[in-house]
């Protein structure tokens, strides 16, 4: 039985909470937070979405030193509790909401975001017993791992704004471009920046897509 005793550690300079029932927060991903942030300074003015949450330690990071709000959006319970507590805890409760469910079923249709932020799992279903010091939810993205990335990516095609970008975290280049293959037209990558434990990529909405959220 999983040990549930509260942890917290300093990410982006933030005090964040969690326990064992979430992904532990990696140090490595506080260069996604950083690339968010930097971000920020120069898009359109609106809120920030986070998808696959966790305990939100990325958002906040991101948002913590602008007067951006945030929206997180997670399918995990205890992340959204500790994504709430957590942004309590930096004194950005007032700016950030917390959405618990799908996210086609949390985000209204007319939403758009300047900035998206997606840290989905992106470990192969039959590649999960390596890390059993993981929750599943967290880190199981199917059959070849993309699951809940192709999910993060018709989101994001759903509701950037024209001028947006979004920042996708993977395990790896090679996921990056498995992933654009599926649903070509929808985004497109700018750039890919390798970090020790996975990648991130640079998304932007492609002038060929035709979508229409439902």
């Amino acid at each position: 039985m999983k040990d549930l005793r509260e942890e917290r550690l300093v990410f982006g300079g933030l005090d964040i909470a969690f326990d064992d029932r979430v992904l532990r927060p990696r140090p490595w991903t506080q260069e996604q937070a950083r690339w968010a942030a930097d971000l920020a300074t120069r898009l359109p003015p609106g809120p920030v979405l986070e998808l696959c949450c966790g305990a939100g330690q990325i958002g906040l990071a991101a948002v913590a030193g602008t007067d951006r709000s945030l929206v997180c959006v997670d399918l995990d319970p205890t992340a959204v509790e500790f994504t709430a507590k957590n942004a309590e805890s930096a004194g950005l409760g007032r700016r950030t909401e917390v959405r618990r469910g799908r996210f086609e079923e949390v985000l209204r249709p007319d939403e758009r975001f300047p900035l998206v932020i997606a840290d989905p799992p992106w470990v192969e279903s039959s590649e999960t017993r390596r890390f059993p010091e993981d929750p599943l939810l967290a880190i199981d993205g199917g059959s070849d791992g993309l699951t809940v990335a192709r999910a993060c990516l018709e989101t994001i095609a759903d509701h950037l704004m024209p001028d947006g970008e979004a920042l996708l975290q993977l395990g790896s280049v090679d996921q990056v471009a498995a992933a654009m293959s599926v649903g070509p037209g929808m985004v497109r990558c700018l750039e890919v920046r390798c970090f020790e434990g996975g990648v991130v990529a640079r998304l932007a909405g492609s002038p060929d897509a035709t979508r229409t959220p439902a």
